[in-house]
């Protein structure tokens, strides 16, 4: 076992979090800050970081050999220059099922029955019938990047007898609760069909703009896009101008390009689309901090053992490997 080793800690635990990491590390030194209190010299002695540590710091990282995200999402951290080339990076993929899946789904189910709406007329006290809305039950769902959080999903929306088709990077077995396994390129002609799509894809040249004014002219007008990935994925002008004119029904976006989101843009004032400003993950849900410490945990372990990681980051696309 790995011994002598300055192991970092840049996230919120508790001492029930802490006794879990280290009970499998004894010979090894922990030092625990936080995203705003940790300085380039505790950086600069790590030779774990577990956490999002604010990439500027990394630069100096000499001691630096692996450094495991408390995120699923891994942007910042594959830029060329930001990591010493032979450190391994890991996210927390597997972590967010639940938290992003319930939020995406009270959401949707807001749009579907103008909640947003009667919402607006509860702060201009205004009592008004805003007409017909949407059934909870069936349809076809489409989920465009079927990791944890879109099979997570998919699960909840079994539940209201929806079809549910998946797309990946790669064709393989169809998951338990995905009723169709498609790849990227089936994209056009799968959004003719669909009455809900979940984009839950990462930032990378091949997804950014993926749901662009052709692809919206594709869905129906009765359709709804939500977005809990990446918002590049998303073109925000081509999605203002959907919304405007009613090729699409209504967009929920805990995303948004840019982001923030300045307060001036128009997307602001489309009456059928629910902003929320990226906070469908995090540490909002009480179940995502013990989901990230058991999954960096195992992965402690496996480092101390001189065992393969999980969760490896490809630098190149900034995915899962």
């Amino acid at each position: 076992m790995k011994k002598d080793k300055n192991i970092l800690i840049v996230m919120p635990v508790k001492d029930e979090h802490k006794k879990t990491l280290e009970q499998h590390s004894q010979g090894n030194k922990f030092i625990y800050s936080s995203y705003d209190n940790v300085t380039q010299e505790m950086v600069q002695e790590a030779n774990v970081i577990i956490g999002n540590v604010d990439p500027f710091y990394l630069q100096e990282a000499k001691n630096l050999e692996w450094l495991q995200l408390n995120s699923a999402g891994a942007d910042p951290y594959v830029k060329k220059g930001v990591l010493p080339e032979d450190v391994i990076l890991t996210n927390a993929t597997g972590a967010y099922g639940p938290s992003v899946a319930e939020h995406m789904l009270a959401v949707l189910f807001s749009l579907q029955k103008k909640l947003h709406l009667y919402r607006d007329n509860q702060n201009q006290c205004e009592w008004q019938d805003e007409g017909g809305i949407m059934s909870l039950c069936g349809g076809t769902l489409l989920i465009v990047g079927l990791g944890d959080i879109g099979l997570y999903f998919a699960r909840l929306m079994k539940n209201f007898d929806y079809h549910i088709i998946g797309i990946k990077r790669r064709p393989g077995q169809v998951p338990q609760d995905i009723d169709e396994l498609h790849t990227m390129d089936d994209l056009d002609k799968l959004l003719p069909k669909a009455d809900v799509v979940l984009s839950v894809l990462p930032d990378s040249k091949a997804t950014r703009n993926i749901f662009n004014k052709d692809r919206f002219e594709k869905m129906k007008n009765t359709s709804i896009l939500l977005n809990a990935g990446r918002g590049s994925a998303v073109n925000t002008e081509d999605l203002c101008e959907a919304l405007i004119q009613g090729q699409i029904y209504g967009a929920g976006l805990d995303v948004t390009d840019p982001e923030p989101l300045q307060t001036q843009h128009k997307l602001w004032n489309v009456e059928n689309v629910i902003i929320t400003p990226h906070v469908a993950g995090d540490f909002h849900h009480p179940a995502t901090l013990y989901r990230i410490v058991d999954i960096i945990a195992g992965n402690l372990q496996r480092y101390l053992e001189g065992e393969q990681l999980m969760n490896i980051v490809d630098t190149t696309t900034g995915c899962k490997l």
